[in-house]
């Protein structure tokens, strides 16, 4: 089969489907709600999805949302490069995979609702996204795995980057090395996606004050936990919980 795009969004309804080809979820707008094999991903702009063929999967959203959804072939993972990328479902994506979605998000919405952009500017897209995904995919020997175990762990900490580096028995300059190459990204902006991450979790899965939240998620307080979501994610903490208290029903 040849790759096949749809821009779609998605309701409060947890729409359930298992099928025997690969699938990318990409939002380009809002956030998705995706339930893979019992477990569950936050998926926004910055963060996307890959389906193993045959996996069970559901998705549903809080709010307005559009994603490129990419149907591939299951054969084009049974080996090389690629094949890592179902080991992990849920991906955060890299500068230049997000600017690759965006490309596409503009064409599709460019070609309307009931139509798809150029399959031949397809089949060119796909295996060029997903290089860009599987050399962003952190390498199973990485030397920063301690480091991201501990920070996801205790993200309130007052973590700079010379405590991380002294964490990773590291220099300041080799630590900007390493998430450069592996994550492509800087300490401080994978931590600050660390401290946003809890802090969404905890808005929608606990009653605690947006203040108490804020701190426990290692911000200096609910400003600035406000102002970082604002420019990430268009949006503040308590329209960001209002969003999510109708959770979409857990599968049967």
């Amino acid at each position: 089969m040849t790759p096949d795009l749809h821009l779609r969004s998605y309701d409060r309804v947890h729409w359930g489907d298992r099928h025997d080809f690969a699938q990318l979820v990409l939002p380009v707008h809002g956030e998705v709600v995706l339930d893979i094999e019992e477990r569950r991903g936050r998926l926004d702009p910055l963060h996307g999805a890959l389906v193993a063929p045959g996996a069970w999967h559901a998705q549903s959203s809080p709010g307005a949302n559009d994603s490129l959804i990419v149907d591939v072939n299951g054969a084009a993972f049974d080996d090389g490069p690629w094949q890592r990328l179902l080991e992990r479902p849920f991906v955060t994506l890299g500068p230049a995979a997000r600017k690759l979605v965006e490309f596409m998000g503009l064409m599709a919405r460019e070609t309307g609702p009931h139509c798809a952009p150029p399959r031949s500017l397809v089949q060119g897209w796909v295996p060029l996204l997903l290089d860009t995904l599987s050399l962003d995919a952190p390498r199973a020997t990485s030397r920063l795995a301690a480091l991201l175990a501990r920070i996801e762990a205790a993200p309130s900490l007052a973590w700079s980057t010379e405590s991380m580096a002294r964490a990773a028995n590291l220099s300041v300059s080799r630590l900007h090395a390493l998430f450069r190459e592996e994550l492509d990204s800087t300490p401080h902006a994978w931590l600050l996606g660390c401290r946003l991450d809890c802090a969404r979790g905890m808005l929608t899965d606990s009653a605690r004050s947006v203040a108490d939240i804020a701190i426990a998620c290692g911000f200096s307080d609910q400003a600035s936990l406000t102002r970082a979501m604002r420019r990430v994610f268009d949006t503040t903490p308590a329209a960001y919980r209002r969003s999510a208290q109708e959770k979409p029903p857990k599968p049967q």
